[in-house]
């Protein structure tokens, strides 16, 4: 008698594909009866709210929590440009300065602000902890002290 041309290799490969065609069928079968049952919701049954927190929910916001919001309080472009007139001229004290290197930082009163200063754009001459006046031009590393004397 001859032989069976199948080997147990092969059964056990053809039971695999076998398989894996019948799960397939079956998710097939599960995702079209999901769709059906999402096709009988009604549409308030399909809304998301958002509550106060920004959290997505089902269930719809409390009436009592609401809360009343003027048109006139939301800003939705760039507030207008104050006209109140700008001093350039900045008030400091000096931080550090190295003289023989030429160069220090000033700190600005109003901003706490760190400005450095070249000793090319001082008027008089400087020492650490001194009041200066000063204004501030922006350098190609950052902003810049010129014009610099004593207060």
């Amino acid at each position: 008698m001859a032989k069976s041309q199948q080997s147990f290799n092969k059964k056990e490969k053809e039971k695999k594909r076998r398989k894996k065609n019948q799960d397939k069928m079956e998710r097939r079968e599960q995702r079209k009866q999901e769709k059906e049952e999402r096709g009988k919701l009604s549409f308030e049954d399909q809304l998301t709210y958002v509550d106060e927190n920004g959290y997505f929910t089902d269930t719809p916001p409390d009436p009592a929590k609401k809360s009343k919001i003027k048109v006139e309080d939301v800003i939705i472009s760039v507030p207008l440009k104050d006209n109140t007139p700008y001093d350039p001229i900045r008030k400091g004290r000096v931080k550090f300065f190295n003289g023989e290197k030429g160069y220090g930082f000033l700190i600005d009163v109003d901003t706490e602000e760190s400005v450095f200063v070249h000793i090319n754009n001082l008027l008089d001459p400087v020492q650490e902890h001194d009041k200066v006046t000063f204004e501030v031009e922006m350098g190609p590393k950052g902003p810049n002290a010129v014009n610099v004397k004593k207060a």
